[in-house]
């Protein structure tokens, strides 16, 4: 599949990324439910981050002696290998215990990867062959700096080409969905990709507007709902005036949504700059998991 041309994925697997956050749990365990939704096969993915050595910081060459030189730099480099062995069996350890947490949760077969780089770079690589991403809203190093999402989370989600399951801080079951519609076109393939998939059949729906009413969104929010009906869906609509990120947020919490469905980054990266982008707002401030589609 070329990376540019964007399709609706409707086989592979689903694959959980893993780092030592208070967001691990939560991602195997959505990571799990989706598998068993999907009948998919589960990888949970852990990368190894390669740094630069610290050998090559700075050059004290002229301080010291070239003997002692050499001596401080097979130090460090040996150093930094113990660093590399230290991390390779850390992570192992996280993937025995995210694939007996996700077979115990019911997910068929879960199967683990260790990889060396950066994590976008990897996710691009493996993605033809992966349904579903799901990852934690924060990584290791941001639990408590809940003002900012992950470093990765999104370059990640401007990277991939398949649907990303952003998780919240624990799982719980989801029961009822929301979509945030406006009638874009990106809202649209939202919609047409819940209806085809096994992921959320059977579920609570509910399409959330931010705006106000006009003849072209009741057009689109008539197309949405017969479009969620032949599938069979149930649909309710909730239109609210108002900020995009408020109002979502809002209603999200005064339904009782457990899980929100929304394209990702509609606008350049340009645009992003300037005026922010929805997607980014609205990951920030929602507590329930996030499922992002192109």
């Amino acid at each position: 599949m070329s990376k540019t041309a964007y399709q609706i994925p409707v086989d592979g697997k689903v694959m959980a990324c893993l780092d030592a956050s208070a967001y691990t749990d939560s991602v195997v365990d959505y990571a799990a439910w989706a598998s068993k939704r999907l009948e998919a096969d589960l990888i949970c993915l852990h990368v190894l981050h390669r740094e630069v050595s610290r050998t090559a910081t700075a050059d004290y060459s002229g301080n010291i002696g070239i003997d002692t030189r050499e001596q401080l730099l097979d130090e460090l480099a040996e150093l930094d290998a113990q660093r590399a062995r230290i991390g390779m069996r850390r992570g192992r350890e996280l993937l025995k215990a995210a694939r007996a947490r996700a077979a115990a949760a019911g997910a068929g077969n879960p199967d683990g990867l260790q990889r060396h780089g950066s994590l976008v770079e990897t996710l691009t690589e493996l993605e033809e062959d992966v349904r579903l991403f799901v990852i934690g809203k924060r990584g290791e190093s941001a639990d408590f700096n809940k003002g900012h999402l992950g470093a990765n989370l999104e370059r990640a989600v401007r990277a991939v080409h398949r649907p990303l399951l952003v998780t919240s801080r624990k799982f719980r079951p989801v029961r009822r969905f929301a979509i945030a519609f406006d009638g874009s076109a990106t809202a649209r393939k939202c919609v047409e990709m819940v209806c085809m998939s096994p992921l959320l059949k059977g579920l609570g729906c509910y399409l959330v507007v931010a705006g106000d009413e006009s003849e072209k969104l009741r057009e689109s929010l008539s197309w949405a709902r017969k479009q969620l009906e032949a599938a069979g869906f149930q649909p309710e609509t909730v239109v609210e005036p108002g900020n995009a990120e408020q109002v979502i947020t809002e209603q999200a919490g005064r339904l009782d949504i457990d899980l929100l469905v929304m394209g990702a980054y509609g606008h350049s990266r340009i645009r992003h700059l300037i005026v922010g982008s929805t997607t980014t707002a609205v990951l920030r401030s929602c507590t329930i998991p996030v499922l992002l589609l192109r």
